[in-house]
């Protein structure tokens, strides 16, 4: 049996891969002056880079967990190698053919590692499946590219392939080139059938080969084209397999590594269409999970390639579809953002379009603004979860604070709680910022639960405000035919005191003051509908309490009144305040314009309203 590789071959494949080079595919490094560069480790969760490197030695280290070595020693502990199987995947790479000892004799070629013909694996049938996507039976996939806007020069760029409907053509097709059924079947190419013979495990499907950060084929994402297909699920991928992780997979990586690593940027959208649209709308730092959600060995991808650490920090966009799954995609990325040290934004295009869409629609340029409008994404969770309350009531509001003060309260940089807490004051409509702050540092003190809300207590209603009430009623039970459809016109909220909106019920439920009769009759009439004896008791009370004021009746009643319009606008200038700062200008330009334009005619009858109620006294 062969044995290991002669010590010549070994050297000439140190000297032949650069060791930044070959680092730099998996981290990003920055200088570090002598000569050396650093980065962040890939062996050991950290926040600032302690992997140093020496070009001119040939070695690296990494000053927090201790690891070390050379090129060789690199790949084997990045990509869980053995110490053959990495020299091999170097020598591959640079084109050394390696020669291998058997007792201190030349020998026969030794057979690569279980890695490397797994990659070999994938490499023909990458080329299989592409040389099939042209054919006749493939006019499906290629339809379904051009229907989004990719031609076969796009397709072929990123190697989109098409697997026939034979079971077992692309099987054949390896078997032929002396791979064996374990291999297929333990990279994932093949399967047993239900007869135990091995058959293809994509059938019917538009392909896009899967690459690893070093661009080699790993395995494949399909999609389903026929009705007829016997598996529903619009995509398959690949299934775990010794070079097929998921969990740390990004499509599109290996194109975008360098652009990210510039750029201190990147973009991640939800599929493989998105991101070939983006890179050909100069988007070119998109990539894309793999058959999973996006998770931490993924964020410990970008943060390499990112350089993402105290004294470097880039920018990470998430592109989430406008609908509840992409909300939740949202704040599932919130908490994962605790773990980057980049700042993290989401952009979503309002109407709900994803970029691939998009650029259908609006053209590359659409697709470019998209990432350009980001907004942070902790504003665009609370802003997501404030929105689905009524804001425009007082328990609303409430609930909206009960959800959006424990998401501040979660935001590791303390130096941003009073912007947010600001920031969820503007949204909910609160008027005192501090009482949002308070509540999020008192969630914060209790350990990160969040601590009861305060006992919902009506608010107490302002003694000039219960006065004028007062006098309206007084007006209404008194001088009906002064008070008349301007009383009765009133809206539902003009009066605030428990008692006095059941008198006002009750003076409605009695036909109201336009067609009320002075005197005890237009009591009774009241007090019949009325419920209880404390609501007729202040039927008589306001009845025979005298008016404040020396006016005539039909002056006061007019002042009155109008103050008690007055105070209803207030408020619901108040509310159309707190709807219009709710509203992004640049999202909902249309109903930004609208809204401001009711404010502002809200605020002239407010004036109109203050003028008249204050004529006269």
């Amino acid at each position: 049996m062969a044995g290991r590789i002669r010590d010549e071959d070994i050297a000439a494949v140190r000297e032949k891969s650069p060791i930044a080079d070959v680092i730099g595919e998996h981290i990003q490094l920055r200088n570090a002056g002598g000569g050396n560069l650093k980065g962040l480790c890939p062996f050991h969760d950290e926040k600032s880079p302690s992997l140093s490197v020496s070009p001119s030695k040939g070695l690296f280290h990494c000053f927090g967990c201790g690891v070390g070595g050379d090129v060789i020693r690199f790949v084997e502990r990045v990509e869980n190698l053995s110490f053959t199987e990495a020299a091999e995947r170097l020598a591959a790479g640079v084109g050394i053919q390696l020669r291998y000892l058997d007792d201190g004799r030349s020998g026969p070629a030794r057979q690569p590692g279980q890695r490397a013909r797994l990659i070999e694996a994938h490499k023909i049938a990458a080329a299989f499946y592409a040389e099939q996507l042209p054919t006749p039976e493939a006019v499906a996939a290629r339809d379904f590219l051009v229907e989004r806007g990719f031609d076969d020069e796009v397709a072929g760029r990123y190697g989109c392939g098409y697997a026939p409907s034979g079971w077992d053509a692309l099987t054949r097709h390896l078997l032929a080139r002396k791979f064996t059924p374990a291999e297929l079947i333990a990279g994932g190419l093949s399967r047993q059938s239900s007869r135990g013979s091995l058959i293809d495990r994509f059938h019917r499907r538009l392909l896009w080969p899967i690459r690893d950060v070093s661009g080699d084929v790993v395995g494949f994402g399909a999609r389903r084209l026929f009705d007829d297909d016997p598996i529903e699920a619009k995509y398959l991928n690949t299934p775990e397999t010794p070079i097929y992780k998921k969990s740390q997979l990004l499509y599109g990586v290996d194109l975008a590594k360098r652009e990210i690593a510039r750029q201190h940027r990147a973009v991640v959208v939800e599929g493989y269409t998105d991101v070939m649209a983006c890179h050909l709308s100069g988007v070119t730092t998109a990539v894309a999970s793999c058959g999973t959600s996006f998770g931490s060995e993924h964020i410990s991808v970008l943060r390499r390639l990112l350089m993402d650490s105290d004294a470097f920090t880039g920018e990470v966009i998430f592109t989430f579809d406008g609908d509840a799954a992409g909300m939740k995609a949202a704040e599932r990325a919130f908490t994962d953002d605790q773990k980057f040290m980049a700042q993290t934004f989401v952009a979503v295009e309002p109407n709900g379009l994803d970029p691939c869409e998009l650029r259908q629609k609006a053209g590359d340029t659409a697709v470019s603004d998209l990432v350009a409008r980001r907004v942070p994404l902790v504003e665009f969770v609370l802003r997501s979860t404030v929105n689905r309350f009524d804001l425009d009531t007082a328990e609303g509001q409430a609930a909206a604070l009960d959800r959006g003060v424990p998401i501040v309260a979660r935001i590791k940089d303390r130096g941003l709680l009073e912007r947010y807490s600001q920031l969820l004051a503007r949204i909910v409509g609160v008027a005192d910022p501090d009482q949002v702050l308070a509540r999020v540092r008192g969630v914060i003190r209790s350990g990160g639960r969040a601590e009861p809300p305060p006992r919902r207590v009506p608010a107490p209603v302002d003694e000039a405000v219960a006065s004028v009430e007062r006098e309206a009623l007084k007006i209404a039970m008194q001088v009906p035919a002064v008070a008349g459809p301007a009383f009765d016109a009133l809206p539902d909220g003009a009066f605030l005191l428990p008692g006095h909106v059941t008198l006002r019920q009750g003076i409605a439920a009695a036909g109201g003051t336009a067609g009320a009769i002075s005197g005890p009759a237009w009591a009774g009439a009241v007090e019949d509908q009325l419920p209880d004896l404390h609501a007729r008791g202040l039927v008589h009370e306001l009845a025979v309490e005298p008016l404040h004021t020396n006016l005539p009746p039909e002056r006061y009643a007019d002042l009155v009144l109008a103050r008690l319009q007055e105070i209803v606008v207030s408020r619901q200038v108040a509310a159309l305040k707190s709807r219009v700062q709710r509203i992004n200008p640049e999202e909902q330009p249309d109903e930004h314009a609208r809204l401001s334009g009711e404010l502002f005619a809200l605020e002239g009858q407010h004036r109109i309203l203050r003028e008249r109620a204050i004529g006269g006294e």
